[in-house]
């Protein structure tokens, strides 16, 4: 069947299977930021925003993508400038082997577009369907919390 849908602010048109799943597609084309971990929904290292939310695409059938817009880890950075997010996990030691971190900077801007001035427990609820073995999540959820007070000074300026 065909497919058109928008990833990362570009359209796309793809043939696909009835069954496939959004991270089968994603990672055939090309898009490596999106994890193959758990494939089922535990871990969130597939995580993927779909119209701005964030979901797990191991989950998610491809087709249920139809029409609608699809932002990966790569679709983040804009003209070789990491987002303020990815930024805020680089400086405030958020990743370590990297695995997790597309899915937790994900949830984290699914989060901060919808509520950009969170608290921590609701950083830390947004971040809960993210596993990390390596940081023990006080580094990420002070990362987000970071990138929520940036975004707040830059739009008091």
């Amino acid at each position: 069947m065909e497919l058109r849908v928008t990833v990362n602010g570009s359209a796309r048109a793809w043939s696909i299977a009835p069954g496939e799943l959004l991270l089968d597609l994603l990672r055939r084309e090309g898009y490596f930021g999106v994890k193959r971990g758990c494939e089922q929904g535990e871990c969130g290292a597939c995580t993927v925003l779909v119209n701005g939310r964030a979901v797990n695409s191991c989950l998610m059938f491809a087709a249920q993508t139809e029409g609608r817009e699809v932002v990966t880890i790569e679709g983040l950075a804009e003209n070789g400038k990491l987002h303020p997010i990815q930024e805020a996990f680089l400086d405030h030691g958020g990743t370590q082997c990297g695995f997790c971190a597309p899915g937790m900077i994900l949830s984290a801007k699914a989060l901060l577009d919808r509520n950009p001035h969170p608290t921590e427990a609701e950083v830390r609820d947004a971040l809960a369907g993210n596993l990390c073995r390596c940081t023990g999540y006080v580094k990420p959820v002070e990362a987000v919390l970071a990138a929520a007070a940036r975004a707040a000074e830059e739009t008091a300026r």
